[in-house]
């Protein structure tokens, strides 16, 4: 009796679970999407690492301005621009994670003291990488 009534539900198109076919569709729509939510994911995770790069530089800038205004001469180090009440602390390089791969760019000599040692006049990150417009995130 139990075979019969087996048969009877496969021809009268009461299904009992999913064919093969369904299953490997659904499987396939949910890694197609899978896989596009993560290359999303990286993409906005090195945008806002980007974002961070861009702040920190304009602050570093701005720090180094504000001390050639006040000092008329340039830090000697990065660390010149925390001791003396210029940024908090150096931040940490968003690509490189570590506050200490800065690269940093030397003012022109003083003309009025050529002896003197040029201090730094910008700084840039010292990343090799790639950003994601196509230029290197050491020449920011």
């Amino acid at each position: 009796m139990g075979l019969s009534r087996l048969k009877r539900n496969r021809q009268s198109g009461d299904p009992r679970g999913f064919t093969m076919i369904e299953l490997v569709v659904v499987l396939t729509l949910i890694i197609i999407l899978a896989t596009i939510g993560m290359t999303q994911y990286r993409s906005s995770v090195i945008h806002a690492r980007e974002a961070v790069l861009s702040e920190d530089l304009f602050r570093m800038r701005d720090a180094i301005d504000q001390y050639y205004a006040d000092k008329n001469q340039y830090p000697s180090s990065l660390d010149a621009l925390v001791s003396e009440g210029y940024m908090r602390s150096i931040p940490v390089d968003p690509f490189t994670k570590t506050a200490d791969s800065w690269q940093t760019e030397p003012s022109e000599p003083d003309p009025n003291n050529p002896s003197a040692e040029p201090g730094i006049y910008s700084v840039k990150s010292g990343s090799d990488a790639t950003a994601l417009n196509g230029t290197k995130y050491s020449d920011w």
